[in-house]
């Protein structure tokens, strides 16, 4: 069930009314009403998978109920690898077994040694990648004492599934998400309101931005080799607003949506376009999986502890491993490699954490330098997005060999003045509002009622004029 669909339109009051109008006085007919909604909302799709959330919620509920119980340090390192084997096995099987298959005979045939192998039509589960990184959380947060255990089946699987992030994030820690599930909810006016604009604003992105720009994107990527360097740019310019609007509209809209419940999910991006640096970047980026990969992976690895050796090492291990975890592609790989290029040089340096402010905290403007930084920072994502966006990693190469010549410096061929526009006020509202948790938390609202309802009302007009075709979120294929 897409964010951006009449289904979803239907389906998001009925559970509201439910949620607060039946099961209001009673905690634990909430939480299972959650369940419900969450396994209809994740089956609309394909009910067949649900299969796979319910073993992995099984799983690593009963799991953590044995690490309670568990006093020996082997024991309970073997129920957190059972944990790890289950939830990375499944994710690996459907998401990367045709990739590793494909390449094993790549690497047999270049040595002239031809094999026969059978890669299978494997469907990737919607979210796999989301909620296996969420329920890990759990498992792993309670082996290191840092969460108590739940012995309440119900809330364990409201936080595995919650509706809202379950497809494409937030992923949400257990120390966070799971005790909400606990607490008594009250329906909040201004909390709700206040959700409902994040929504809008999350639609807008998604639709009126991300959707307009795929559709100069795809065709300029799909036809690539037809257009002039200038026109390349400008193709890989949209895509990089199209995956920004689609992923930040999702994770808008899902926060928006858990306010409407009474739950309170983390920021995923905080305006990530205007950094200054790549490291920057990367604490403004998909947060909620950054961390998870600092937190699970880089600081358990030594992080920046250790000889240089060691401290890039992690680096590369970081950035690559994010890569993957985006697709069982060649292309990820390389887009997380480059990534970390990008990062060696201020983490060598020790200037990665000299960008943790907002950038012009205190002025309307940036100074010179801030917007060439940003302006620098800004083109080298771009550059990266074209592996992100390639179907492999020739045509990858060729659209930036074909981008890199004098055509580059002509005025291009595609230019379409009202997406430009668009992007133009796009920038303006998130620049005004960069300070807040999302552009228009609170912006507008010093404004008479009437020209703030205005405003509302053209956001919706633009969401339904430009809507086109459904498309789907780009992060759920990941």
């Amino acid at each position: 069930m897409l964010f951006n669909s009449i289904d979803f339109a239907v389906f998001l009051p009925i559970v509201f009314v439910l949620y607060w109008f039946v099961t209001q006085k009673n905690l634990k007919y909430q939480n299972i009403l959650i369940v419900v909604a969450s396994y209809v909302f994740y089956g609309w799709w394909d009910y067949r998978f649900l299969a796979l959330i319910v073993f992995s919620t099984l799983v690593d509920f009963s799991i953590g109920k044995l690490l309670k119980t568990e006093t020996q340090p082997s024991k309970r390192k073997w129920l957190l690898w059972i944990s790890i084997a289950v939830n990375i096995g499944f994710l690996g099987f459907f998401k990367y077994y045709n990739f590793f298959i494909d390449n094993f005979t790549s690497v047999f045939t270049f040595f002239g040694q031809e094999i026969k192998s059978n890669t299978l039509d494997i469907i990737l589960p919607v979210g796999i990648s989301f909620y296996t990184f969420q329920t890990l959380s759990y498992t792993i947060d309670v082996y290191k004492k840092k969460l108590e255990p739940t012995n309440d089946i119900v809330a364990f699987a409201a936080f595995v599934s919650f509706f809202p992030q379950l497809v494409a994030g937030p992923i949400e820690r257990a120390t966070n998400l799971l005790p909400q599930f606990f607490k008594q909810r009250q329906f909040e006016y201004n909390t709700a309101v206040d959700g409902l604009r994040q929504i809008l604003w999350g639609l807008t992105k998604k639709v009126v931005i991300a959707d307009n720009c795929a559709t100069y994107a795809n065709m300029i990527f799909d036809n690539h080799a037809s257009y002039s360097g200038s026109t390349l740019f400008v193709g890989a310019v949209f895509f990089a607003f199209q995956i920004y609007g689609d992923f930040s509209g999702y994770s808008d809209i899902a926060i928006g949506t858990s306010r409407l419940f009474g739950f309170n999910l983390k920021q995923n991006f905080a305006f990530p376009y205007f950094s200054r640096d790549i490291a920057e970047f990367w604490r403004r980026w998909h947060i909620s999986l950054s961390t998870w990969f600092r937190d699970y992976l880089y600081i358990p690895l030594g992080g920046s502890r250790g000889s240089k050796v060691l401290q890039i090492r992690n680096v590369f291990v970081i950035f690559v491993i994010s890569g993957f975890w985006h697709g069982a592609n060649w292309t990820f790989i390389v887009w997380g490699l480059l990534n970390a290029l990008y990062f060696l040089p201020v983490f060598l340096l020790k200037k990665n954490r000299i960008h943790t402010d907002i950038v012009a905290q205190n002025r309307l403007l940036p100074s010179f330098k801030e917007f060439v930084l940003m302006l620098v920072t800004f083109i080298l994502t771009v550059l990266a997005w074209v592996f992100f966006r390639a179907k492999n990693i020739t045509e990858a190469f060729d659209y930036l060999n074909l981008m890199a010549n004098k055509s580059l410096f002509t005025l291009p061929e595609i230019r379409p003045l009202y997406l430009m526009i668009f992007i133009s006020f796009f920038l303006v509202i998130e620049w005004s509002g960069r300070r807040q948790l999302y552009a228009i938390e609170r912006l507008w609202l010093s404004y008479p009622r009437v020209l703030r309802w205005i405003i509302y009302l053209i956001m919706v007009v633009l969401i339904f004029l430009y809507g086109g075709k459904e498309q789907e979120f780009i992060y759920f294929q990941f």
